[in-house]
């Protein structure tokens, strides 16, 4: 055992390596630890650069079968490993949930709006539910704030639009508070080829309203089309209309969320990857 122990030792003071652990070399120990630790927790801890915001919608959107994963043939003929369907978002407390999530990101945005519009049919409960969260969060603020008045008392109005237009009664295509000469917000679930925005951008137009900004729950990062090279559909809002498009979360996200969690999910990853690789903008 002695003699073992002496060739390891012979070893290890003849080793290239040696002169980094003499005492003279501890400052150079430090930083190489420090640079071993900061790289070990990077890898192991992704999920604490997510924000909270993000975290909480994957999981919910998880929960309730709203972002599924497997293989689904989108409209654009596209196999994709993975889909997402808003409309399963379908009980008080999922859509509770997921509109305080939007209101969050809209706050955090910091865009400037009068009305919230929600095109139909899946933005119809959206517009509803989010203005209610929106109030919801400003009266939690005002409660936190000694002086009410400090906080500003918005009333958070919605709208959304028929698919047909009423002849009788009140008539047109809007229902709910009045667009005109307003700043409108339009929310919606995902934007795949940019149609429903555009159709959602002209209505608002036509009835004397302004579209400001959109808030979408995801952004899916890749190409619109074979024939729009590297811009993706909300790149595409922006270009055509001039103004921005706010996703809860992206795809890059959804992939950070699966590599560092131990999801059910995971071996799922190495397919979005790829996917993310093909399609990517």
């Amino acid at each position: 055992m002695d003699l073992a122990k002496a060739g390891v030792e012979d070893f290890w003071v003849g080793s290239p390596v040696a002169p980094l652990f003499a005492p003279e070399s501890v400052p150079f120990m430090a930083v190489a630890l420090a640079l071993i630790g900061f790289v070990f927790t990077s890898f192991f801890s992704l999920q604490e650069n997510m924000l909270p915001t993000e975290k909480e919608f994957i999981e919910a959107a998880i929960k309730h079968k709203v972002l599924s994963f497997g293989s689904f043939t989108l409209k654009s003929g596209r196999q994709s490993p993975y889909f997402f369907n808003a409309g399963n978002f379908n009980t008080g407390q999922s859509l509770a949930t997921v509109s305080k999530l939007y209101a969050k990101t809209i706050l955090e945005s910091g865009v400037e709006f009068d009305v919230i519009f929600g095109p139909a049919y899946k933005g119809i409960p959206l517009a509803a539910s989010v203005s209610i969260a929106l109030s919801q969060l400003q009266n939690s603020s005002a409660s936190n704030i000694h002086d009410s008045s400090a906080t500003e008392n918005k009333a958070y109005p919605f709208a959304f639009d028929r698919k047909e237009a009423k002849t009788h009664g009140e008539g047109g295509m809007i229902v709910g508070s009045s667009i005109e000469n307003k700043r409108v917000l339009i929310i919606d679930d995902v934007i795949t080829a940019g149609t429903a925005i555009t159709n959602s951008f002209e209505l608002i137009k036509k009835n004397g309203g302004i579209p400001v900004a959109v808030v979408v729950a995801i952004d899916r990062q890749e190409i619109a089309s074979a024939e729009t090279s590297n811009t993706s559909a909300i790149q595409q809002v922006y270009q055509k209309f001039g103004i921005p498009v706010y996703p809860i979360v992206k795809l890059d996200t959804i992939i950070e969320f699966l590599a560092s969690s131990d999801s059910e999910f995971n071996h799922f990853l190495p397919t979005i990857q790829e996917y993310r690789n093909k399609y990517a903008c």
